[in-house]
């Protein structure tokens, strides 16, 4: 059963103003209760007519510290993913969770960094179900395409695996999965904050030694520039920085102790896993560890593109995800009776 028309969901086209949206590109925020905060979605309709045309809407999950406008949006000569899906003739959504980029912040976010991790799967996961239904409604339709990246693959997969009739298809953008390790209680906080430099040292230190960088440092000066600008209060603080909810790297942390927060077994949808050869996220044995879990998924490909890391979306082997994924998500495959008993 579908939600009603009117979900009890209101939801406003953010107006424009001083920091007006993207040509062609609509934002809505979309209430979340109990808690009564909203979450943000960013929409592009097709700009061309291509494969992705009669497809199911494509909604972007990010991961554990980027929101969409720093991810799947941000443009790199004048092109973000959403762009490129656009004129491939897809229709395009982007969410960013609560906490994030144009989201409320939960209340304790403005308190001191103790508690329980914020926006752990089994939350993030019911906003990923919040702004489906939006989005099906709002386009006619009864299913989603979803792509997640990093941490938001966790609450992905556990809103496939509750909601198989509403997911089509499912791309694993360098998806965190089980490991044999010991449980890492850094996380054990409510949220934390990183720096613009923060960023760059992560992103710039997992190319191998001796190995040319695979961004332009100018884009990477940008994306980070960028990034603080999507916190309110980030310069508040010295040096200016960005508060994130920690729950998607405490639910990476029980995945590496061996706990994931579903199970894949449970994925009924076709799944794309695509990753990096230096992504030290995704290895090749967590790879192969997931495919293998996705034991009633109709149709699974494992795809790792060379020279990439965890962050390949700003690199030079970006193009190679775009087609990849476009690909993936044009093409006729068997599918789930679920998916394929259930009308676009």
């Amino acid at each position: 059963m579908f939600p009603s028309p009117m979900l009890g969901i209101v939801l406003a086209l953010v107006t424009q103003g001083a920091s007006s949206p993207p040509p062609q590109e609509e934002q809505f925020r979309v209430w979340i209760e109990p808690e009564h905060l909203q979450i943000f979605l960013r929409h592009l309709a097709p700009t061309r007519t291509g494969p992705g045309m009669g497809k199911r809407p494509v909604l972007i999950i990010h991961g554990s510290t980027l929101p969409s406008g720093t991810s799947a949006a941000f443009r790199i000569h004048g092109v973000s993913w959403m762009d490129d899906l656009a004129t491939r003739g897809f229709d395009v959504w982007a969410l960013d969770f609560l906490g994030y980029g144009g989201s409320d912040r939960y209340p304790a976010m403005n308190e001191p960094a103790a508690g329980a991790p914020l926006g752990r799967s089994a939350d993030a996961a019911r906003q990923i179900g919040t702004a489906v239904d939006f989005i099906t409604q709002h386009q006619h339709v009864t299913q989603v395409n979803i792509i997640a990246h990093s941490g938001g693959s966790l609450p992905a997969g556990l809103y496939a695996s509750q909601s198989p009739a509403r997911v089509a298809r499912l791309v694993m953008f360098a998806p965190v999965m089980t490991r044999d390790g010991q449980r890492d209680t850094i996380t054990l906080r409510s949220y934390a904050t990183v720096t613009a430099q923060d960023q760059i040292a992560r992103f710039s230190g997992w190319v191998p030694h001796g190995d040319a960088q695979v961004f332009d440092p100018r884009d990477l000066a940008r994306l980070a520039a960028a990034y603080v600008e999507t916190d309110p209060t980030s310069h508040s603080r010295i040096p200016p920085s960005v508060r994130f909810p920690l729950g998607r790297d405490a639910d990476a942390a029980d995945a590496w102790a061996g706990t994931l927060p579903y199970d894949p077994a449970s994925v009924k949808a076709p799944v794309l896993i695509i990753r990096g050869e230096w992504d030290p996220i995704t290895t090749d044995a967590d790879a192969r560890r997931l495919f293998d879990a996705l034991s009633a998924a109709p149709v699974k490909r494992d795809v790792k593109i060379s020279r990439a890391t965890h962050v390949m979306q700003f690199e030079s082997a970006r193009s190679q995800l775009y087609a990849e994924v476009a690909m993936f998500l044009a093409t006729d495959l068997p599918e789930s009776k679920t998916t394929s008993s259930a009308s676009q």
